[in-house]
């Protein structure tokens, strides 16, 4: 069986295993939540095809996927993951940690005793070079 040329953004999202129904998927992209090539959509009926470039605003982050392929089912995880090349940049924070600065992972509370003195020994090691 081949495959659509073109598919509507909310049964690419559920296809895709972004959005867990298809349901949410379609109040998802109404939300406003999706832009697809720069462009942002408010319809679930939206069509898009491979090549195109989806920026998702979730939650906590935002993700920039290029579309591979349209399905026709959702099938597992591994036979999602064939529709979307995930495209997102770095955050800041761990493109910094990378570089060898002292940084905390998210969440991980306030720092204690111990973790400020080796923050502060890091910031006055790097005023004195």
């Amino acid at each position: 069986m081949s495959q659509p040329e073109r598919q509507r953004i909310d049964k690419w999202l559920f296809f895709a295993r972004i959005i867990k129904s298809r349901t949410l998927a379609g109040k998802f992209a109404a939300a406003g939540n999706v832009r697809v090539n720069g462009e942002k959509i408010d319809q679930a009926r939206f069509p898009i095809k491979p090549g195109d470039t989806l920026t998702i605003k979730q939650e906590r982050r935002v993700v920039v996927l290029r579309v591979l392929g349209t399905g026709h089912r959702r099938g597992p995880a591994p036979e999602a993951q064939l529709l979307y090349d995930d495209i997102t940049p770095k955050p800041v924070e761990a493109a910094a940690a990378e570089a060898g600065a002292a940084q905390r992972e998210p969440g991980a509370g306030r720092p204690t005793k111990r973790d400020r003195r080796k923050m502060d020994q890091f910031r006055n090691s790097d005023a004195g070079a």
